[in-house]
């Protein structure tokens, strides 16, 4: 079996839970506010439902800061406006021009770019100052983020990952969009010699070669090419721009699925393809014009999210890898809604809320392209995913736990996780990521139950 998609709900049933999310919400921000030790770091997961941190990049901050700006977009309470500006300004300036990570498009497009999206659309002054200073930013970190380039063999090339030049990760799909809010402010990358690159070239070349290396389309690419399955990682040749195989950082294995990374490929290619279908057409001539772009990118979209549809639990929350070595005690574990509490593998509520937006940005663009059928299926699977994980056991009702959506998984081969006293797998724990997720899937889905425009990072 596979997700149950309930084809009857819609955003305005979702609306009392989605309040209820609200609610929990500000009061976790406010905690968090209060007692975060800063000088741990960004706060990256919970233990025992306190955050705490976890040194391997600073790729969180921007989701703190961010859920403060969403939590006042959705209920207008003034004081997570004025603490989320207050901390964009005072702490977000070292990740604009950080040059070691590949997680721009977390850090600042969920603060600086939140922001500015709360300024054009007249929700908060439109100063002048404010606005100037968050293109800035965005432009900034557009160009930093272009500026991890490794070309290949044959043409294009990749951001590379933090391992280094020879890594492409499935994250940084999701971190596409720092290089396009960038285009779109009329910036540009120059280098040596007063080169000048276009972001939004760099933008459709990383896409494309991670389509072509990440994703499988059950094309007979290799032993285990199951159409739509993700690898994390894909190891490439410096020397002479080779792809060499696949492989992972935080799943199981490289011929396993590790479904936050699904995840990210998921909703990072759905949120480009409206974006891109504005776009003038003349910017596409070197990528053989935008309707092949679009093609190749929508084929993408569709394949992971069938994949997605087809390997998770009937509620439509994913265990942490498809291929993990323990399922197979489970039994039949996709025919019945996922067991976050089983001896054997975690679930990935993270990876659930991040794919609940990909599903639901993906039908909407096919609605809005006029496959209405097959954009309903998506649409309706996304609510079914985000209805289930705006409950419990998923949402954290408890006033004393700082997170707002349990049973996320940050990095199950290291053993970063915590697992509860008298448990064998993690547990009963939330992460930065997938709380922010869920709280911009809700504001989504909200909106559109409000009647209001659609919630884009796009300007």
């Amino acid at each position: 079996m596979s997700i149950t998609i309930n084809s009857s709900i819609g955003p305005r049933d979702l609306q009392p839970k989605i309040k209820r999310l609200w609610a929990l919400s500000g009061a976790k921000l406010a905690s968090m506010e209060r007692e975060y030790d800063r000088a741990k770091g960004s706060p990256v997961f919970t233990i025992e439902g306190r955050y705490t941190s976890r040194g391997w990049t600073e790729w969180t901050q921007g989701f703190e800061y961010g859920s403060r700006l969403l939590q006042f977009d959705a209920t207008g309470e003034r004081a997570f406006l004025d603490s989320g500006v207050r901390d964009t300004v005072g702490q977000m300036a070292s990740h604009v021009t950080h040059f070691g990570v590949h997680d721009h498009g977390f850090n600042n497009v969920s603060t600086y770019g939140n922001l500015l999206r709360l300024v054009r659309e007249g929700r908060v002054p439109d100063d002048a100052w404010c606005r100037h200073f968050c293109e800035l930013a965005l432009k900034a970190s557009g160009a930093v983020q272009a500026r991890r380039w490794t070309p290949i063999r044959g043409g294009g090339g990749y951001i590379y990952s933090f391992n280094g030049p020879h890594s492409l990760f499935a994250d940084t799909i999701r971190s596409l969009r720092a290089l396009g809010m960038a285009h779109q402010l009329g910036h540009r990358l120059m280098g040596e010699n007063d080169v000048s690159v276009s972001l939004l070239d760099r933008l459709v070349q990383h896409a494309h070669t991670t389509a072509h290396v990440a994703v499988y389309y059950g094309e007979g690419r290799d032993a285990y090419d199951l159409r739509g399955r993700v690898a994390h990682e894909s190891i490439f040749n410096t020397n002479d721009g080779a792809y060499r195989c696949p492989n992972s950082q935080q799943g199981y294995a490289p011929f396993s699925t590790w479904t936050r990374g699904l995840a990210w490929i998921m909703l990072g290619y759905a949120e480009q393809l409206p974006f891109l279908a504005a776009r003038p057409e003349a910017e596409f001539a070197p990528h053989g014009g935008r309707a092949a772009v679009l093609s190749w990118m929508l084929k993408a979209a569709t394949a992971s999210c069938d994949f997605y549809l087809a390997h998770t639990p009937t509620d439509g929350v994913p265990y942490w890898d498809t291929g993990a070595p323990e399922l197979h005690r489970l039994g039949a574990y996709l025919e019945r809604p996922a067991d976050p509490f089983n001896d054997h593998e975690p679930v990935d509520s993270s990876a659930a809320a991040i794919a609940a937006q990909g599903l639901l940005r993906l039908g909407q663009y096919l609605r809005g392209a006029g496959e209405a059928t097959q954009g309903d299926r998506y649409w309706q699977a996304g609510l079914t995913v985000l209805n289930t994980i705006l409950d419990e056991p998923y949402l954290s009702t408890g006033a004393g736990h700082q997170g707002l959506i349990l049973h996320s998984v940050y990095h199950r081969p290291n053993g970063w996780d915590h697992v509860p006293a008298g448990r064998r797998v993690p547990s009963g724990e939330s992460c930065m990521w997938g709380d922010y997720h869920a709280r911009e899937a809700a504001l989504y889905v909200q909106r559109v139950a409000e009647g209001k425009p659609e919630l884009t990072w796009y300007l």
